[in-house]
């Protein structure tokens, strides 16, 4: 066991994977001899060679083009997508032809190709990198979108996504990358792994369930803490995987508190919280005591940084949500 940060334990699973499958390259934009802006690839340049650590041009549609046709012929690529908001000039090829290749071909291309994005906010950056993308893909049929929100899972859920024969698209939440944590890097074979599309209870409670992704994972157990203060029990749940959603993980915790709270970074209107508190209305409609409440960024362009505070969601708005779902 080690103690590594998010942005390591990335780093470890992507060499880790690289070591025991020669198939597995690293593409995009100064990802080689700079190691990445957030330097998760620190390293591997030197170590695996400018034949696996590609360096790309400024060019994302290329980078997913060219990793399909790689995965067609046999290859394991990971693309680095250098900020989120730089992730839609490629929306074409991840959208239109990565998601539906094996449906199109009636079984018989499999493209496993797994695209990182560094998303979310709160690290002071300027517009286009600080955005919460997820919804884009979530809606679409064809692939596996996941987040992780501690240095384990960033470890684990990566080596299970490298290993997945399915386009996965991996949310890395940037301001979580220098959070540390304890990782184990055994084989994952050799020990109990939480598959990658199901979710996990942080924090057990009795009273409310919190749903919570990526970065506001952390927010999420702050509030809980905050709250038993306060006399209320929280139950955290970590959902990881956002398709496919672990519903029935998440319905049992449901069914056992009675009232649910959904936050996440991204604007509220037609969002993940949208599907996720239909989910559950549908299927825990005569247990609920309180209507489930969406906590999440605002209908606006992500802000300037300097208020951007204002924006995210952070455990006081999440608290006030609980206080609601008690009063109804």
């Amino acid at each position: 066991m080690m103690t590594l940060t998010m942005a390591k334990a990335v780093n470890e699973g992507l060499r880790k994977a690289m070591e025991d499958d020669p198939r597995v390259l690293v593409m995009g934009e100064d990802v080689g001899r700079l190691g990445g802006v957030f330097r998760v690839t620190d390293g591997l340049f030197k170590d695996f060679g400018e034949a696996r650590v590609i360096d790309t041009p400024l060019g994302e549609s290329g980078i997913i083009g060219t990793a399909i046709g790689l995965a067609m012929h046999g290859y394991r690529p990971v693309c680095e997508i250098q900020f989120d908001g730089f992730v839609f000039p490629a929306a074409d090829q991840i959208i239109t032809q990565l998601a539906r290749l094996h449906q199109r071909s009636g079984g018989s291309v499999r493209v496993p190709v797994v695209i990182r994005i560094p998303y979310g906010g709160g690290i002071g950056a300027v517009e286009h990198h600080g955005e919460s993308p997820e919804a884009y893909f979530a809606h679409t049929p064809g692939l596996r979108v996941v987040s992780c929100a501690t240095p384990q899972d960033a470890y684990d859920m990566l080596r299970q996504a490298i290993d997945c024969d399915d386009p996965v698209v991996f949310f890395e939440p940037k301001r979580r990358y220098w959070d540390k944590g304890e990782v184990v890097t055994t084989e994952l074979a050799d020990r109990q792994v939480v598959p990658m599309d199901q979710a996990v209870v942080r924090r057990p409670g009795d009273e409310l369930t919190v749903l919570a992704y990526g970065p506001m994972v952390h927010t999420a157990l702050e509030a809980a803490r905050i709250a038993e203060s306060e006399g209320r029990s929280l139950e955290v749940v970590d959902l990881r995987s956002l398709s496919p959603l672990d519903i029935d993980t998440i319905t049992a915790s449901v069914e056992k508190t009675r009232r649910c709270v959904v936050v996440h970074e991204a604007p509220l209107y037609a969002g993940l919280g949208a599907e996720i508190a239909t989910r559950v209305t549908e299927r825990c409609y005569y247990l609920l005591e309180a209507p489930v409440l969406r906590v999440g960024g605002y209908s606006t362009p992500y802000p300037p940084s300097r208020i951007e505070h204002h924006y995210l969601p952070d455990a006081d708005r999440l608290l006030d949500a609980v206080d609601r779902a008690f009063a109804a």
